[in-house]
């Protein structure tokens, strides 16, 4: 069964779909990246589906439970490259893939994760000034 590779690039994990996403590939697509979200603490997923013709519910599916495990994990998603076609069946198919942000490109993508995580990071900075535990006194 081929596999698809998952690329460590920063604080980000690159998954590049070049291959049919048949249900066990995406399937092992879904557990290799829970593995490598882990192992390397990475705070954001890019999924390029540029090369994908088609998409059926089920990859549909696995996309959003995708999105789901990361989240939970304290990875956010971001699916990059979809053609029009793809969401178009998308929307047909009723998916609205919930937990998933989109862009245009990977270069966006990563643009996208930057912005959240600073954000994230800021409002982190805020809730520990106003958490009155988190001020020490003399």
């Amino acid at each position: 069964m081929e596999r698809v590779p998952v690329l460590k690039i920063g604080d980000i994990l690159l998954v590049s779909i070049q291959i049919d996403m048949e249900d066990q590939v995406a399937l092992q697509l879904q557990e290799d990246l829970a593995d490598r979200i882990v192992a390397t603490g990475c705070h954001g997923v890019i999924i390029d589906i540029s090369a994908l013709d088609i998409v059926d519910s089920f990859v549909g599916r696995t996309l959003a439970t995708i999105a789901s495990v990361s989240r939970v994990l304290d990875a956010e998603t971001v699916v990059v490259g979809m053609r029009p076609a793809v969401a178009i069946t998308l929307v047909e198919l009723g998916l609205s893939l919930p937990g998933i942000r989109t862009a245009l490109n990977v270069e966006l993508g990563i643009e996208m994760l930057a912005r959240n995580r600073e954000a994230d990071l800021e409002f982190d900075d805020d809730e520990d000034e106003a958490d009155p535990a988190a001020v020490t006194t003399p």
